[in-house]
């Protein structure tokens, strides 16, 4: 059973068309489009199965705090309908792209999260020393600012194929540049 509830989240994660994505071929190489710069923005994700981004941005409350009962907003950048923003349905929120979080009682406004399709990597998220809005993600094995993830997708029946996931971020303390590919 918990086989198939592990094949059922990865593929609503990644591709079903039932959950609104469009469908396009992913020539070899095709470039994606690069989701606009927000000050709140913590991160990007994009499949190989269409050039529609998923945006984690930091929801702030008034005071430039992060808030504690809903640290981030996750919603669609739909290219393939004009660039059009839309919110995430319920099945994606809850078995998808969603984000689970706890209050990290190690330091204040810090929460650490997992994504609900892929709980083997935690992260945290927090605002850095500018008051900038960051997500620390294992890259590498240590905890790096993630800017972008990228999903290859391979159509394979009923359930696709993961063969591998990128994550692009940056060192917190050099600033250099870090990148990192695994399969799932």
């Amino acid at each position: 059973m918990r086989f198939f509830l592990t094949q059922f989240i990865i593929f609503a994660f990644l591709i079903s068309p039932i959950f609104g994505q469009l469908k396009t071929k992913d020539p070899i190489g095709q470039k994606f489009p690069t989701p606009p710069d927000s000050p709140i923005r913590l991160f990007y994700l994009q499949r190989s199965n269409n050039a529609n981004a998923v945006i984690y941005d930091a929801n702030l409350l008034k005071n430039n705090t992060i808030d504690a009962n809903d640290p981030v907003h996750t919603y669609w950048i739909r290219y393939g309908e004009d660039g059009l923003k839309k919110e995430l349905s319920s099945i994606q929120r809850n078995l998808a792209y969603g984000l689970h979080f706890l209050d990290n009682k190690l330091k204040s406004e810090s929460y650490e999260g997992h994504f609900l399709a892929y709980r083997k990597r935690k992260f945290i998220i927090e605002m850095d020393k500018n008051r900038k809005p960051i997500a620390l993600f294992p890259i590498n094995g240590k905890l790096q600012i993630l800017l972008h993830a990228y999903v290859k997708v391979e159509e394979a029946g009923m359930f696709p194929k993961i063969p591998y996931i990128e994550l692009f971020g940056k060192d917190p303390k050099t600033g250099a540049d870090v990148y990192e590919k695994f399969k799932p």
